[in-house]
């Protein structure tokens, strides 16, 4: 398997980003990424795709799309939709039928943002998404920056604090999102789960104050989406595209939180039968699997399963566990920066059946 850095979930002047598309590109490359996939908000931009840079220095970018219905009031259920190559926010306002057409056009559908608090100090409205019976959503968001950063801001010397402290923000995915994800899980969904930039490059301006609320090479150094691909990229942007999203489709890949230390190289991997699975595969319980962990550095790491915690390892680059028993095992890595503990990596799971 093949590792790319994927940062997804990004607007443009299209919707309500500032920067244009070769803008991004130029950030990304900058920032060392793969991939990025951009999503302004009801309105899929038909051209921007393909592969921005020259020589080792490229990006790839594909256009997906973020819709929600802008007649609702409050508004709610995002939804980021990746290779349906079609303009989709006419189907806005059921989300059923929003993710059925999605579908049809065998894109991907992505809850955006399952938890967005609201930040009254600021008028920032509650963004979560509320419809949880639709079915047939290719995964969730797990780990939105923005939307982490939004409930921080209790107030304007925090706002000023986290604004000119972007570093500071990230600790995590929001615990009511991880435990809605186990759940979904434990109910037996295949629920992919990436991390989101939600970037915008926004200005925001509290008196004389002016700060970008965050540059997007910042965000592209920060929350990412690993990618597991069974080919390399060959360099011509319609098959590389297609393996990034079988990818995650397949749910090959894992939340990696790059700043304090990058997270390429980790792996988690399952043996057993003759057969080696990958985070988003299935394997059979029967005469037992080795569950073998990866870590870029020596850390702190959690193996769960079925959403409980059942082996913690400290200090430790390496990682074993071998079981007979049936479940979702995922992992949790964690790291100190500046001063905190906080989320490192978070993997999508191995079903064991």
């Amino acid at each position: 398997m093949h590792e790319y850095i994927v940062n997804l979930h990004m607007h443009t002047p299209y919707s309500d980003g500032r920067g244009t598309h070769e803008e991004i590109a130029q950030a990304a490359i900058q920032a060392g990424i793969d991939v990025v996939i951009v999503t302004d908000h009801n309105v899929w931009v038909k051209g921007p795709q393909g592969y921005y840079g020259e020589g080792d220095q490229r990006l790839l970018m594909l256009v997906g799309e973020e819709v929600h219905d802008q007649t609702r009031k409050p508004q709610k259920n995002h939804l980021l939709i990746f290779g349906a190559e079609k303009e989709l926010a006419s189907f806005a306002k059921d989300p059923q039928q929003l993710i059925d057409a999605v579908k049809d056009a065998n894109g991907l559908a992505f809850i955006a943002h399952p938890t967005d608090p609201e930040a009254p100090a600021f008028g920032e409205a509650d963004l979560s998404w509320v419809d949880w019976d639709v079915q047939g959503y290719t995964g969730i968001e797990l780990w939105n920056a923005m939307s982490e950063f939004k409930s921080l801001l209790k107030g304007k010397l925090a706002a000023i604090f986290y604004a000119y402290n972007p570093a500071s923000v990230a600790h995590g995915p929001f615990d009511e999102v991880l435990k809605k994800w186990d759940d979904l899980l434990n109910r037996g969904q295949r629920v992919v789960a990436v991390g989101g930039s939600d970037a915008h490059a926004m200005i925001g301006r509290l008196g004389p104050l002016a700060r970008v609320l965050f540059p997007y090479e910042f965000h592209f150094r920060a929350v990412n989406t690993h990618i597991y691909t069974t080919e390399p990229f060959g360099g011509e942007a319609v098959s590389d595209s297609r393996l990034v999203l079988d990818a995650l489709r397949q749910g090959h890949a894992f939340v990696g939180y790059d700043l304090p230390v990058s997270t390429r190289g980790f792996r988690f991997t399952a043996q057993g039968l003759g057969k080696v699975a990958w985070a988003g595969d299935e394997i059979p319980a029967a005469n037992g699997v080795t569950l073998q962990i990866k870590l870029p550095i020596r850390t702190e790491c959690h193996l769960i399963k079925n959403g409980e915690i059942i082996k913690t390892w400290q200090d430790r680059e390496a990682c074993t566990y071998i079981t007979t028993e049936p479940g979702v095992y995922r992992v949790e890595a964690f790291l100190f920066f500046r001063g905190k503990r906080r989320g490192w990596i978070y993997s999508n799971p191995i079903y064991v059946r």
